[in-house]
């Protein structure tokens, strides 16, 4: 039997600022708000992260596999939907995939996290992919979010995040 995973690492479990500065390499916001405070644009609701406009809203009990996510997802989406963003990134299947994988990969752009850690955490909460987990996904399921971050020149040819939302 497999040991239990523990808790989902946490926003407060980061080394201090280092959430803020990579969310504001690609000109965004992240907005800290305190304990036991309602998480406005929290599509699942608090402690699940916000989305309104360019701020990602959080609280230091918010899971970073959330605020990674809700990130990947307004770097993912073109520039009318950011406008209009509250709540809901909406967006595509493919478009889903690739924050997906993205996330996965911004994972190692944070001290304290990495992508293995990134991927447990993402099995416990409970994201659901074909192949029975997320490492088994992202290693050999993902070629079409792979290509769609590539095409929008989101990752590089060495699949390093770049520091740009879509136009």
């Amino acid at each position: 039997m497999n040991a239990p995973l523990p808790p989902c690492l946490t926003l407060r479990d980061l080394p201090a600022g280092a959430a803020e500065a990579l969310v504001a390499r690609y000109g965004l916001h992240l907005s800290l708000l305190p304990d036991g405070a309602e998480i406005p644009g929290s599509y699942w609701g608090a402690p699940e992260a916000g989305l309104i406009g360019n701020t990602l809203k959080v609280r230091g009990d918010t899971p970073v596999h959330s605020l990674l996510h809700e990130f990947a997802h307004v770097i993912c989406m073109d520039t009318e939907r950011r406008r209009h963003l509250h709540t809901d990134a909406g967006g595509t299947d493919p478009e889903e995939c690739a924050v997906c994988y993205l996330q996965i990969l911004l994972a190692d752009e944070l001290t304290g996290l990495g992508r293995d850690r990134l991927m447990c955490d993402m099995d416990a909460w409970g994201y659901s992919f074909r192949l029975g987990s997320t490492r088994q996904w992202f290693l050999h399921d993902a070629a079409d979010a792979r290509e769609w971050l590539a095409t929008h020149e989101l990752i590089d040819h060495h699949e390093r995040p770049q520091p740009r939302l879509r136009p």
